[in-house]
Formats: C-alpha cells, sequence, structure tokens
C-alpha cells in the first residue's frame, strides 16, 4: 500500500481488527521511509459497479465519492460516525445486490436521500438541494414542506404513549 505522506511503495501492517459490523477490515499502517501511520480499509466488492450520469458518461463507482458527498451533506451535524458508516455501507451492499453492473446516478441520489431522510433532517434538505439542483428557495421550501408533512403523518400514526406508572390506590 502507497504511502499517503511520502508515496513510498511499501507499508507495514502493525494492527488489522474488524469493521462496520464484520464488513471491513481496518488496517493501522506505518511507513518504514517516513514513519507516517495511516488507516486503510479492506472491504468485499462483490462486483465492479459503474455509474451512469445524467450526462450519459460512464464512470467507475467510488465508495469515497459516495461518502465525501454524505459526509458534506452531514457537516457539522450532530450524527454518530458509526450511523453514517453503516448507512454508507448498506447503500452500497444494496447497489451490488442489484445485479446490474450499471446504475444511474438518479438511482444512487434516491437511495442516499431514503437514507438521509431517516438519519437526519438539514443532511437531507442540503443534499436535495444539490441533487434536486435548487434555484429558488421556493425549492427549499417545498422540501421542507414534505418532512414537515412525513414528520406529521408520522406523529399521527404513532401510538399513543402508555403511562406506566400505577395508580397508587392510597393516593386519595
Amino acid at each position: 500500500m502507497r504511502c499517503p505522506f511520502c508515496g513510498s511503495q511499501d507499508s507495514q501492517v502493525k494492527d488489522s481488527r474488524p469493521a462496520e459490523d464484520g464488513a471491513a477490515i481496518r488496517r493501522r499502517r506505518v511507513c518504514p521511509d517516513c514513519s507516517g501511520r495511516f488507516t486503510t480499509f479492506e472491504r468485499v466488492q462483490l462486483r465492479e459497479l459503474h455509474v451512469l450520469k445524467k450526462s450519459g458518461k460512464r464512470v467507475p463507482f467510488e465508495r469515497d465519492k459516495l461518502a465525501r458527498s454524505i459526509e458534506i451533506a452531514l457537516r457539522k451535524r450532530p450524527v454518530d460516525p458509526a450511523r453514517v458508516e453503516r448507512m454508507i455501507s448498506g447503500i452500497v451492499r444494496r447497489l451490488e445486490q442489484m445485479g446490474e453492473a450499471e446504475v444511474r446516478s438518479d438511482v444512487i441520489g434516491a437511495m442516499v436521500m431514503e437514507a438521509l431522510r431517516g438519519l437526519d433532517d438539514v443532511a437531507y434538505v442540503r443534499f436535495a438541494s444539490v441533487y434536486r439542483d435548487f434555484a429558488e428557495a421556493s425549492d427549499f421550501e417545498s422540501v421542507i414542506g414534505e418532512l414537515a408533512r412525513t414528520h406529521k403523518e408520522a406523529v399521527i400514526a404513532a401510538p399513543p404513549a402508555v403511562s406506566l406508572e400505577a395508580d397508587d390506590p392510597h393516593d386519595d
């Protein structure tokens, strides 16, 4: 593995352990040339995926690019990094399980939107503004309206809260 600091072709693995609930291996590495330390992750790749862009261009799917776009939407949000990693792994797993060698970019965007909706409302709106190419304030208003309706429906559908405290017959 090439050292990200000095570019040396050699690095030594100092520690390996399971990550992402066993879906990856986290390796701590050290460069013998510059003594730089860094972490790599090894994951199973079921098939080589390609993304079909709106322009018609085909590019290799990059998990890191997906992670970066999600991290931008989640910047400065109080979301557990482990939940974000599980979300990303879940999206990648769903893409691989589709059985297609080529996936349209809008399918990936819809999966990310769905996952962010359940994770963080602000990140959902941020991602939507780029994914849906917002041009004016009313675009934000419509997405926020969708979220408000979804939250209202969830509250209505939720069962009423039940008190677990027993009535004390001596409280009269």
